[in-house]
């Protein structure tokens, strides 16, 4: 998240963040955006009966705020179908691999475990299927002999830094398209996704 704040804030960036919700009410994010001036929303998902009511207030919160596009980020919840198809090609995530290798959690150990000489992280549109949409972008990291879990999450969250920011802006400035399951990226032109 901060992130996607630093990149939106710089004065060449052409996304602005109009809201950062969480559904943890002590989620350190909430504090950094409310210093930097950015309206903060709760939806603490403990407070509804169940999936579809946390999700239908999440929708509330989103169109109120007129936001274009929703950047997880830490989101740890598998959205419904349903959420996903109201907002279209109108959510992305990250993932710290490259996908479709390694998806769900503990990515970097089981790369590691795998044996595999690189491994990175993938910006991609969010579809029903948990880190199964189309890639946006990707970075590439080489998995050293004494890696851990650790030293390998720390560089690849250095390249989640620069991808995911770069990802918003190539949406923002409408060059983002998609082709079947590939994200085509224009030298100009209007968001087709």
């Amino acid at each position: 998240m901060e992130a996607l704040v630093e990149a939106c804030c710089a004065g060449d960036h052409p996304a602005e963040i109009s809201v950062v919700i969480s559904n943890r009410p002590a989620a350190a994010g909430l504090k950094r955006a409310a210093c930097l001036g950015i309206r903060t929303e709760v939806v603490d998902h403990t407070e509804f009966a169940d999936k579809a009511s946390f999700e239908a207030q999440l929708i509330r919160v989103l169109e109120d705020n007129e936001v274009e596009l929703i950047c997880l980020a830490g989101f740890m919840r598998v959205l419904s179908e349903d959420f996903v198809a109201s907002f279209p090609h109108k959510i992305i995530n990250i993932h710290p691999s490259l996908l479709p290798a390694f998806p769900g959690l503990q990515v970097q150990q089981k790369a590691i475990e795998y044996g595999v000489r690189h491994t990175g992280c993938t910006v991609h549109f969010v579809v029903p299927e948990v880190d199964a949409g189309p890639i946006i972008l990707q970075a590439v990291v080489p998995i050293e002999q004494d890696d851990t879990a650790e030293t390998l999450a720390a560089r690849i969250l250095e390249q989640e830094h620069l991808v995911y920011p770069r990802a918003v802006e190539l949406f923002a400035q409408g060059r983002l398209s998609i082709n079947g399951r590939r994200v085509l990226i224009s030298e100009e032109g209007k968001n087709h996704a």
